[in-house]
């Protein structure tokens, strides 16, 4: 039944009011309300598409000290700024606090080979709100008042081994005294292209401090590549408000309140500075930094016109005092821009964003909404410009130096079909500023709660023609795209679809068809490229668990040896099985799929019978002694060994699971005559499987995982001296961390222990750890795992929890359990403390500090403190979806 229309809102929203309006009509074509966002990366420099030297070291060719001073190719970066869709027109501001040694126009870390860990930004910004169309947005930067210690940071980190503490730039002191600008910069639309810009900064320290504004307009650079690109044009017009023409763009008008000066210069490279060149343009990209710091005139182009522009408006703040900058971008002439309507605009907008949210999930107390909407805005701000057009990068540009011939059989060379000029859900807005596969389908999942079509888009973004190779190979990440990820496309589609469906009574068919077929084609590809022994084992590849094997599990060992990934099947066995969702979800209207279907059933029985029984080589994915799936090394002479050490890959078998209701089991005869042909003709394979005909209350589980399997696994996946943390589930079994695991293998030994922090090896550059944290998008793969086992079983099923305990719950009540642990990282606790900080003698009972929220990329394994990347509200985000879940069930 079609579900009746809310007011104010669209059949295809969950929510009511004017944002539910403005997704309609940006969804319909009426209005182009997702023209502007924040589009603008954090980070351009140190990237792979940046990247033309000899051996690939992306890093060393464009440095931190190049980008205020050389021109970006294929993209633009500032800081809490915005751009257009196909970031041509970029808007940032900058910031000056009368002793730094360079403006801060981006935010600053270090690269992968100073970091101790790797890449590690230093910078503190803070996501505080957004809306799916943009039309509100909102950011924190703390700014320090005494000089930014970029030396010191470098040169501490350096000195510092895997096993030490990041060095942060809280750790400097710098922000002692609370000697720092709290800098919000807030967006407000009056219109798709008419967009109210306000900065508040206020002196959070004891004495008066000096802070320069620079609110910067400025064209990306298209014209210095021998490209036949008209070179755009800013100037000032008669009553002081800055025009930026170019060829693809209308107008726009740039209106700032007050400003003490204008400066301009161009968006180009300073030749003279970085090469010596004497023929370079007059007016370079560092011309800012040469008129405000130095005091040079001569930098900026007196006739104030250029490809960069930008405001100045210089301020002495007294302690706890706040000043306000007001500046208007709009496409067409506004007569009175600072008037009454700014004002109400961002009163409007506020109150908007307040109302969708709420809507979202209504009567959600303080604190959980808080971190809701914090995770909602990380995760639109993380919306990014990513331009990536392999053949020409791989070509070079006319008037560029030719790249070094190794280039055609270096990074990404096999790619040359590629052509990305997209926006996309980036995992992390400073540390992984390019999509990742794996990633962007926990992104796109999350969007789903807010925004059906961003989530829609999004998922089969990767699978279109511009993206996938000739193979059907989907593109992995920009350091390689042939490396593997997992493959969750499936289960994302499933359950954006599913979703959908339960918010609206009806599903998106049209979605669910073209996914599918788009889907059946990488299948395909898995299918016939990465089971190379054809015995339906997988091994062999990255599978985004970076250094969760003893060994590398790229790569075969230097004997030949290679192992069989009890994750790499699992996941194949949950594609299949999701794919087989599609398939009986498809068939309701088309009766043709369920031949398709009868396909993935098949497929899933053999990947199940393969993981759970011995092979036609004698060995098993299963330890029956240990009650626990293990990858296998498997030996060029044909001998076998398990590699037991219990992992999180070792649990993703669970993932496997799906139960459907009697009614819809009868209407598929063709899936229950395939189980009774198998029983007849392959009882070998269903032995293990015989739960997958049988019917309680109801319905019918599909699972890899027996019930008596399950069971076993519980009793370590919930045994605190192992893989339950207080916080979630762990990486890997604390068993490890008195009694670390060693591997012999010919010349090659490797140890591996529990390491619940960062990462004590350089494996995948080290910026990552996956033996031993908490990682949020497992723990959720997991939580939906449990909750699909629950809805069958109900209460005839009850482990301990934890175990040991004596307290007996069913898996749906334990799945809840762990949401709680998951959500309590970000949730402040009586004291107002809040883990993910953890321990944190100089900022730990600030309250300035206590509510800005971070959303990390994992988190110690015991205390729950945020590692890795700290804007992952990619895949981190994922909590929003917890506590929307908590609530209503606590509600019921």
């Amino acid at each position: 039944m079609k579900p009746t229309s809310l007011p104010g809102s669209s059949p295809h929203y969950a929510v009511r009011g004017a944002e539910a309006e403005r997704l309609a009509a940006r969804d319909e074509g009426r209005e182009p309300w997702g023209l502007w966002g924040p589009y603008l990366s954090e980070r351009q420099w140190g990237t792979v598409r940046e990247d033309y030297s000899a051996d690939g070291d992306a890093w060393e060719y464009f440095p931190f000290t190049h980008s205020h001073l050389r021109a970006y190719r294929w993209g633009e970066d500032g800081l809490l700024g915005i751009c257009d869709e196909g970031c041509r027109l970029c808007f940032s501001v900058a910031y000056w606090n009368g002793c730094d040694p360079v403006l801060k126009e981006r935010p600053f870390g270090l690269s992968n080979p100073q970091g101790n860990h790797g890449e590690d930004l230093k910078d503190e910004f803070f996501h505080l709100e957004n809306t799916p169309t943009h039309s509100y947005m909102s950011g924190l930067y703390r700014y320090p008042q005494k000089e930014f210690p970029y030396e010191r940071l470098i040169q501490e980190n350096a000195a510092r081994s895997r096993n030490d503490p990041e060095f942060e730039l809280a750790d400097t002191g710098i922000f002692d005294e609370n000697r720092f600008f709290d800098v919000v910069v807030s967006y407000a639309k009056a219109g798709p292209e008419d967009i109210c810009i306000r900065i508040c900064a206020k002196n959070c320290g004891p004495e008066p401090a000096t802070l320069t504004l620079l609110p910067t307009l400025w064209f990306r650079n298209t014209w210095s590549w021998g490209t036949p690109i008209s070179r755009p044009e800013m100037h000032l017009n008669s009553e002081n408000v800055l025009l930026a023409s170019c060829e693809e763009l209308p107008v726009y008008h740039l209106y700032s309140e007050a400003a003490d000066d204008f400066l301009f210069t161009g968006n180009d490279t300073n030749t003279a500075r970085l090469f010596g060149s004497r023929d370079g343009p007059p007016y370079v990209k560092d011309a800012f930094h040469e008129a405000i710091i130095h005091g040079n005139r001569a930098a900026v182009n007196p006739a104030r016109a250029g490809t960069k522009a930008c405001a100045v408006h210089q301020k002495t703040l007294g302690p706890g005092e706040t000043v306000t900058v007001r500046l208007r971008l709009a496409q067409s002439h506004v007569p009175d821009p600072f008037g009454t309507r700014f004002n109400a605009t961002f009163r409007d907008r506020e109150r908007e964003t307040g109302e969708f949210y709420e809507s979202l999930t209504p009567e959600l107390p303080a604190d959980q909404a808080r971190v809701q909407r914090r995770a909602f805005a990380g995760l639109l701000w993380s919306k990014k410009f990513y331009y990536y057009p392999v053949a020409r990068w791989l070509a070079g540009d006319p008037d560029q130096p030719p790249p070094p011939p190794s280039r055609k059989t270096g990074r990404n060379a096999h790619w040359k079909e590629m052509h990305a000029h997209d926006i996309f859900a980036m995992p992390d807005c400073w540390e992984y500023p390019y999509f990742c596969a794996w990633d962007l389908m926990f992104h796109s999942f999350v969007h789903a709660l807010i925004d059906p079509a961003t989530a829609k888009r999004q998922s089969m973004i990767l699978h279109g023609e511009r993206y996938t190779s000739p193979s059907a190979q989907q593109p992995a990440y920009e350091w390689e795209f042939s490396d593997l990820n997992p493959p969750i496309g499936a289960w994302a589609c499933w359950r954006i679809y599913t979703m959908d469906r339960t918010r609206c009574g009806v599903g998106d068919r049209g979605f669910l068809t073209r996914a599918f077929h788009k889907l059946l084609i990488n299948y395909a590809w898995w299918a016939n490229r990465v089971d190379q022994g054809g015995d339906n084992i997988f091994e062999g590849g990255f599978l985004g668990l970076d250094n969760i094997g003893v060994f590398d599990r790229r790569d075969p060992l230097p004997d030949g040896s290679r192992i069989a990934q009890s994750d790499g099947t699992a996941w194949m066995a949950t594609f299949a099985l999701n794919m087989l969702n599609m398939a009986v979800e498809l068939s309701r209207d088309e009766p043709a799929y369920e031949d398709i279907a009868d396909k993935f059933l098949s497929d899933f029985i053999y990947l199940s019978a393969t993981v759970n029984a011995a092979t036609e080589t004698g060995y098993s994915l299963w330890d029956e002694e240990d009650g626990f799936y293990y990858d296998v090394l498997k030996r060029p002479d044909g001998s076998t060994c398990a590699l037991k050490t219990r992992s999180i890959a070792g649990l993703t078998p669970l993932f496997a699971v799906e139960s459907f209701n009697e009614e819809a089991v009868k209407c598929l005869p063709l899936l229950r005559r395939r189980i009774a042909w198998f029983r007849s003709h392959r009882p070998h394979l269903i032995g293990q499987l015989r739960h997958i005909s049988s019917v309680h209350l109801g319905r019918q589980m599909i699972s890899l995982v027996p019930p008596e399997r399950l069971r076993r696994i519980c009793e370590r996946l919930f045994d605190e001296k192992e893989f339950l943390s207080p916080f979630g589930i762990r990486s890997l079994s604390r068993v490890y961390d008195e009694h670390p695991y060693a591997f012999a293998e010919g010349d090659q030994t490797s140890t591996l222990a529990y390491s619940p922090g960062e990462s004590p090896v350089n494996m995948f550059g080290g910026n990552s750890n996956w033996r031993g944290p908490v990682w949020i998008p497992m723990n959720y793969l997991l939580i939906e795992a449990l909750q699909k086992f629950g809805h069958y079983f109900r209460d005839s099923f009850k482990v301990e929890f934890p175990t040991g305990s004596g307290q007996k719950y069913s898996l749906w009540e334990v799945s809840l359990e762990l949401e709680k642990r998951l959500a309590s990282l970000f949730l402040a606790d009586p004291n107002g403390q809040r883990a993910f900080r953890g321990p944190s003698p100089r900022t730990g009972n600030n309250p300035l500090w206590n509510d800005q929220i971070l959303f990390h990329e994992y988190f110690h394994g015991d205390n729950g403190k945020g590692l890795g990347a700290s804007h992952q509200t990619g895949w981190s985000a994922l909590v929003a979806k917890m506590i929307q879940q908590l609530h209503t069930f606590r509600k019921s």
